[in-house]
């Protein structure tokens, strides 16, 4: 059920024409609304989900509940992890609720779709949850916008980690849609590149409850490394019934290609320590990312993962983009978006490439054992900062035919 929600501070926002002749600034229908859509029932519930509406809400709120002197609305939905199902929530919201711009789209064939229809539509989707390079490469649009994190960072991150570490041959478990597919193809060149060899995989259902056989085909390839290029409560379960198989115990090294603190949090300590993986915000990093993090616990009783904090900086950037374009079209919200920098809690110093990647510094971050947490939610140790250049593929070779 669609749930609308206006922000109560009303404080409007002072901005100042540049010039004589600048424009009058207006909003099309004398409010901007901006729509989470994601999985909020089912395996990405806790990637994504109601938190992230609750980081939109919070943009909102401290952006001052206007923009060009009219209210700012964000509506949510439940895409249940089916882009039909998505894009006839998306085609309704642009032709009867008046949304602006569309954000999160967990679920990288639910982000293609989208952002498709919303090229047709000519609306601005920022997609922080999907994680497909597709989304700036052959897909892309000139009002698609991808920030949060993608597979190219994940291969770089965990994978070049792995493979740093003694890991050079690999076998990997893999989500069968968009998702999965890309993730293994980035990991697998990133291995292949430095020296590595891929040995097999095997493709499993979404939201799969049962990965024996998948498992046992992993565990007799003989793989040092099983790639689990899947999310959600996917990763945590193949994590969960790799144990039951003695996988770890054997030698094998398991590598959790996407993994947040959200998943690390439902798995414990005890069966996640040791675990690489790679985010692009992490609470506990500095005060910055701490003063975040404890207005978010605040409202949902738990820490945000990089999809829930990236949420807050998309919807912050968008209304900042809507502020300096002095309207809500799209064309000229989407210039704004390409030519301002990302400077805040989430990306430090970001830029945002002609095909519509926003770079940032991803981090490469170890699971701690369970005596080394000192808090709370204390989950992490920094191994290092994945430069953003290094993290995300040039736009210029990305595939994306917008870029000259």
């Amino acid at each position: 059920m669609r749930k609308t929600f206006v922000a109560s501070v009303v404080t409007p926002l002072a901005v100042l024409l540049a010039s004589s002749t600048a424009f009058s600034q207006t909003a099309s229908d004398g409010k901007v609304r901006i729509g989470i859509l994601n999985d909020q029932s089912g395996v990405y519930s806790d990637f994504g989900g109601k938190s992230s509406v609750e980081a939109a809400k919070m943009a909102v709120e401290d952006f001052g509940g206007k923009v060009l002197d009219v209210p700012i609305e964000v509506i949510d939905a439940d895409h249940q992890n089916k882009p039909d199902i998505a894009s006839n929530i998306a085609r309704q919201w642009y032709d009867t609720q008046q949304v602006d711009t569309i954000m999160d789209l967990t679920t990288s064939s639910v982000g293609l779709a989208v952002q498709a229809l919303s090229k047709d539509k000519k609306k601005i989707t920022i997609n922080t949850g999907a994680a497909t390079t597709d989304l700036t490469g052959k897909s892309c649009t000139p009002y698609g916008f991808h920030w949060a994190y993608d597979t190219h960072a994940l291969a770089v991150g965990t994978g070049g980690a792995m493979v740093k570490q003694g890991g050079d041959s690999w076998f990997f478990l893999t989500a069968d849609y968009a998702f999965g597919y890309s993730l293994e193809q980035q990991t697998s060149d990133y291995v292949k590149a430095n020296g590595g060899t891929v040995v097999g995989s095997v493709r499993h259902p979404l939201s799969s409850q049962d990965f024996s056989s998948f498992l046992l085909q992993a565990q007799s390839s003989g793989a040092k490394v099983i790639g689990l290029a899947n999310a959600g409560l996917d990763t945590a379960n193949s994590i969960k019934q790799a144990a039951e198989f003695g996988i770890v115990q054997g030698g094998q090294k398991l590598a959790a290609l996407l993994f947040t603190l959200a998943e690390v949090h439902g798995l414990g300590l005890e069966a996640a320590q040791g675990l690489t993986l790679t985010e692009g915000y992490y609470w506990n990093l500095d005060d910055k990312s701490r003063e975040f993090a404890k207005k978010f616990f605040a409202r949902t009783n738990k820490m945000p993962n990089m999809v829930h904090a990236g949420t807050y900086s998309a919807v912050t950037q968008y209304l900042k983009a809507v502020q300096k374009a002095g309207t809500d079209e799209s064309d000229a919200v989407s210039k704004a978006l390409h030519e301002m920098p990302v400077d805040d809690f989430f990306a430090r110093g970001g830029t945002v490439g002609a095909n519509g990647r926003m770079i940032h510094d991803m981090y490469l971050l170890q699971v701690k054992k369970p005596d080394e947490s000192k808090e709370p939610w204390d989950y992490y140790n920094v191994l290092a900062t994945i430069p953003g250049k290094e993290a995300y593929l040039d736009p210029a070779k990305a595939g994306c035919e917008l870029v000259k």
